[in-house]
């Protein structure tokens, strides 16, 4: 049994889900298809919760906009009448709707969850019923049903016990050997809708393969495998064909956008190999991660974040940044749900690297202000460079301003202020 996933590119349009349906057609394994919300879907959706949370009022026009979208897919994706689909979609954006004429919690995190959640469940009807009109047999799974977590919304914790007696039981290929299901969303013993983390599709693929004993995962995306950079930013990237599941680690740790964070760990556990290929050259090998006794000669990779914010605490009664104060910085950072980048201490000072919140921005600098004299910079960039050299470094860095620079034996980093 194998394990697809197919990100949001890969199903942004009529024409990206025939394709899909073509790859799935070629793999005669059993295969489970985990499928994300459409193109930028999770960020429209995104859009619905905050006007309905914060009632700006505007909620109703984003699902109006929502419904075109999947609509025009639907009519120009399917050969024959319409009616079925639409009417199944229509009853989720009724659901949709339905809660966002209802008075919101007060639990931000709770509403994101059971709003987003809709670009996978609405995806995944959509192509489950496509690949059954064109004799590719398959049974739509409500992975909510399947992978348990607890009620740590927007980053739920799956339970692995729980989860893997629902799964087996769930995806059993009695009666079929194909089924399509949602990656990123998950569900609470008490059927309340979570999510993993954002674009946590990927995580999705390896707890099922790690719960299935999956014989290998594959995630397809718009780049023909690793690349040691963006294409997009580097017209010299070039594609890694094997990389170590320690290599990938580091390189989703420092912000490589190929695989999300989560997804090496139930991978490397059973030794289960991670393939990333491209949907638009299927053809072609891509790349493999897996597990790598030997040594082998890694390209310089360069991974660059933008909109980010450095931080600089100093306690406003001078004393030294030790233990309590670590402790209070952290518990802040957790309470705003913000994750570091990079960090760099001093006696008096603590500084960090965090992705640029503009929606908890003001709240967040207030709460430390009152422990803290805080300096910060918006919108700096942080650059990664992965088996660096001094060439390598000078040519990236020349008349860049450095505001925070780390260098280890592989790794070397640049915090650049380029305002």
């Amino acid at each position: 049994m194998k394990i697809f996933k197919f990100g949001g590119a890969s199903v942004k349009s009529a024409d990206a889900i025939k394709n899909v349906g073509e790859i799935i057609r070629t793999e005669t394994a059993p295969l489970i298809i985990v499928v994300s919300a459409m193109g930028k879907m999770t960020n429209k959706l995104e859009d619905v919760c905050n006007d309905y949370f914060y009632k700006k009022g505007n909620a109703s026009s984003h699902i109006n906009d929502i419904r075109s979208f999947h609509f025009e897919i639907i009519e120009n994706l399917f050969d024959k009448n319409t009616d079925t689909i639409k009417n199944e979609i229509e009853k989720l954006l009724s659901e949709l709707e339905g809660i966002t004429k209802s008075e919101p919690s007060d639990y931000y995190d709770f509403e994101y969850d059971r709003i987003v959640s809709f670009g996978e469940r609405i995806s995944t009807a959509i192509v489950s019923e496509y690949l059954k009109s064109n004799s590719l047999d398959n049974i739509l799974i409500d992975i909510r049903d399947a992978l348990k977590t607890d009620n740590n919304f927007r980053d739920a914790n799956i339970d692995m016990e729980l989860s893997e007696k629902f799964c087996k039981k769930k995806f059993n290929f009695d009666n079929t050997q194909r089924y399509i299901t949602q990656g990123f969303i998950a569900g609470t013993i008490t059927k309340q809708t979570t999510t993993l983390g954002r674009e946590g599709s990927d995580y999705t693929a390896a707890i099922l393969a790690n719960l299935l004993n999956a014989q290998s995962v594959t995630i397809w995306k718009d780049v023909p495998g690793v690349m040691n950079a963006d294409p997009k930013l580097f017209a010299d990237a070039e594609i890694m064909p094997r990389i170590s599941y320690k290599e990938a680690v580091e390189l989703s740790h420092c912000g490589a956008q190929i695989i999300h964070p989560k997804t090496i760990k139930p991978l490397q556990n059973k030794n289960i190999p991670l393939l990333v290929k491209s949907f638009i050259a299927p053809q072609e090998a891509g790349s493999i991660i897996l597990q790598m006794n030997e040594k082998i000669v890694m390209p310089p990779v360069y991974i660059i974040k933008k909109n980010q914010l450095l931080l600089t605490l100093t306690p406003r009664d001078f004393s030294f940044v030790a233990e309590e104060k670590l402790s209070h910085i952290f518990a802040v950072l957790a309470k705003y749900r913000l994750k570091l980048h990079l960090i760099q201490q001093s006696a008096i000072n603590f500084t960090f690297l965090i992705d640029y919140n503009d929606q908890t921005f003001k709240s967040f600098i207030d709460e430390l202000q009152k422990t803290f004299e805080v300096l910060y910079n918006k919108n700096v960039t942080l650059l990664t460079i992965r088996h660096y050299n001094d060439n390598i470094i000078k040519n990236l860095t020349n008349e860049k301003h450095i505001l925070v620079e780390q260098r280890s034996r592989l790794t070397a980093r640049f915090v650049l202020n380029e305002n």
